[in-house]
């Protein structure tokens, strides 16, 4: 029997076969047409998907060329144990010597410091956004923290040896008085970085406030994504709010805390303007946060006028090519990590 419709026409009898919105059973082709066109579309996308990939790769590739190619004839003409020496450099005339051991100690010294900072802190800001902060003030709170991001790093700089470091001069001579006999806080050979505050404590602690808003907004989103079935079975097992978190929300976001903290590492490795402002005369590697010292970004923009010949160049170009290097193994070792915790 053939059903009607409202208007009192026959309907066709359904076929089974599925027609494209604007087909018709007597045009075939078109299916076939938009088929072909999905593929191309399809094909376009991946190319320009490994192509960026490739992009990348090649852009990297050429960078450690370019610092190879700088750095390789200024170390064959060093006097000195590049990896050994900690003498003063000299790069004038023939003659070259230089070393990276105080450049590394200073580098990692007040990475280390803003690290040891800045995680814990990031951590605590990215829980209570997630799980304790009111919705109304989840917004204005998150907004403030990723302002500093937007900071220039000179007003950074400006901000640490004139208000900062003159502040924290009367917390480094208690530190140093009544905790002296620890290895972290002794009488420094410079007693003028005891007078100003441009100390190692003070650029790791500017340094901690600069990378803060890059681990919050990593962790915070990673956070934000555990799965709303694991915090409700943890509610369904009695566990607290403090429980949930703990076995819930930071398992599930521990790689993303270590990928942002491994983002915050690198730009404290290679941060210059604020350093240079802070500490920029080479101390002693004696572990004392009292020093002050020189990074390796610091070196070269404090030696930049010297760049008239290959050779110089070369020398200081060798220091950026072991930052290169470092930054690199930095963050492979975070991806280990990260790989070991799945």
């Amino acid at each position: 029997m053939t059903s009607l419709s409202k208007e009192g026409g026959a309907i066709p009898p359904d076929t089974g076969e599925f027609q494209a919105p604007g087909s018709s059973p007597d045009q075939p082709g078109s299916s076939l047409h938009a088929a072909a066109h999905h593929r191309v579309a399809d094909r376009v996308f991946r190319t320009l998907a490994v192509g960026s990939g490739f992009v990348v790769s090649i852009v990297i590739a050429l960078i450690a060329l370019f610092l190879l190619a700088q750095a390789i004839p200024s170390l064959a003409q060093n006097e000195e144990n590049f990896f050994t020496y900690t003498g003063q450099w000299i790069t004038s005339g023939d003659q070259l010597a230089f070393g990276i051991p105080q450049l590394f100690y200073a580098t990692v010294v007040v990475s280390v410091i803003a690290l040891l900072i800045a995680m814990p802190v990031a951590l605590g800001i990215s829980i209570f956004l997630t799980e304790y902060a009111p919705k109304r003030f989840v917004g204005p709170i998150t907004y403030t923290v990723d302002l500093l991001a937007a900071v220039p790093s000179i007003v950074y700089g400006l901000w640490g040896i004139l208000v900062l470091g003159p502040a924290l001069v009367p917390v480094n001579e208690w530190l140093v008085g009544n905790l002296g006999f620890l290895p972290f806080f002794q009488e420094p050979t410079q007693i003028a970085n005891m007078s100003t505050g441009g100390t190692l404590l003070t650029a790791g602690i500017v340094l901690a406030v600069m990378i803060l808003p890059i681990i919050t907004a990593v962790t915070r989103e990673v956070f934000m994504q555990t799965p709303k079935g694991h915090r409700e079975a943890a509610l369904a097992l009695g566990a607290t709010k403090f429980e949930v978190v703990k076995v819930a929300v930071l398992p599930f976001g521990f790689s993303g805390y270590i990928s942002g903290s491994m983002l915050g590492l690198g730009r404290a490795l290679g941060e210059t303007m604020a350093l240079l402002l802070i500490i920029s005369t080479v101390g002693p590697m004696n572990f004392n946060l009292m020093e002050s010292g020189e990074t390796f970004a610091t070196k070269i923009a404090n030696n930049a006028a010297e760049f008239d010949s290959p050779a110089k160049t070369g020398a200081y170009i060798s220091a950026g090519l072991t930052l290169f290097v470092l930054t690199f193994i930095v963050n492979a070792a975070a991806r280990a990590v990260v790989a070991g915790k799945k």
